[in-house]
């Protein structure tokens, strides 16, 4: 990557600087959030940009190949917001990790102590109303209700090609 930070502009190699462990530390979430957003955008311009000017080289040059090899500038800051995207991704999925990481663990001492923020059960072991003030109620399904009523009119459909032989 450091071969190519010489065909960036300076608001882009600001931008890259922002990727330094040391910078990249002192980001939450929203910020890497943020980051994240504007070099994926940077990345996606610069991508398109190089896309489009190796296609409009192509009737000139003869071929997709000798089109490519003439826009290495191009070429070279997809290539920079490439690997800095991945950079940004990689940091922020272990921030998201760390940070459900402990909402997990705080949940789960919660429900130790008896604080859990769930519906009580009652003395005879039905659910009382929880906090939105609807009573629980569960219907087993497979999964979905439109699910579950075409597996029924399938074995239905089924049923009455049966009957009709």
């Amino acid at each position: 990557m450091d071969q190519y930070l010489w065909v960036l502009k300076r608001n882009e190699r600001a931008l890259i600087r922002e990727l330094e462990p040391e910078r990249l530390a002192l980001l939450d979430e929203d910020g890497l959030l943020a980051l994240h957003k504007r070099v994926r955008r940077a990345r996606n311009k610069h991508t398109t940009s190089y896309r489009r000017k190796a296609a409009g080289k192509v009737p000139e040059a003869g071929g997709r190949g000798a089109a490519a090899r003439a826009s290495d500038k191009s070429r070279g800051r997809a290539y920079v917001f490439e690997e800095a995207l991945s950079i940004v991704s990689a940091e922020l999925a272990r921030v998201a990790h760390d940070a459900a990481e402990a909402l997990k663990d705080e949940r789960l001492e919660r429900a130790r102590a008896g604080r859990s923020t769930g519906p009580t059960p009652d003395t005879d072991g039905s659910m009382l109303e929880s906090s939105t003030g609807r009573t629980r109620s569960h219907t087993k399904t497979t999964g979905g209700v439109k699910r579950d009523a075409s597996s029924r009119s399938k074995g239905a459909r089924r049923q009455a090609t049966r009957d009709s032989r």
